[in-house]
């Protein structure tokens, strides 16, 4: 589904910024890589990476990655409608519909994804 993304009022949230060499004949060439959350706080999200040779720019180019990646995720009362289990490499991920006013019990990541996607 083809979203504007003008329409949308998107937030961003960095979640990791790393600075990252490459080994060249001079010496070492350092650059910053970023990873970026967007959202509307209605349900669309989007993760973009970065790299460029200053923060700054590196979050802008994220953050212009990111909105071309948005999905829709489904929420159900602010929640989550079911269960979603996920797994990369040695990493599980369980996602759990919760009732209102719980709050979100999760770290990194995953907290300013779902936080963004709206869910409370």
């Amino acid at each position: 589904m083809r979203v504007n993304v003008e329409e949308l009022n998107l937030k961003d949230k960095p979640v990791v910024i790393n600075r990252v060499s490459k080994v060249v004949k001079g010496g070492k060439r350092f650059s910053f890589s970023a990873l970026v959350v967007v959202g509307d706080g209605e349900g669309w999200v989007g993760i973009g990476k970065g790299k460029a040779a200053e923060v700054p720019s590196a979050i802008a180019k994220a953050v212009e990655h990111a909105k071309k990646n948005l999905i829709h995720i489904p929420l159900k009362s602010n929640s989550i409608p079911h269960e979603v289990h996920g797994r990369f490499g040695g990493e599980h991920i369980m996602l759990k519909p919760a009732k209102q006013g719980t709050g979100i019990i999760a770290g990194g990541a995953v907290r300013a994804l779902l936080e963004l996607a709206g869910t409370k």
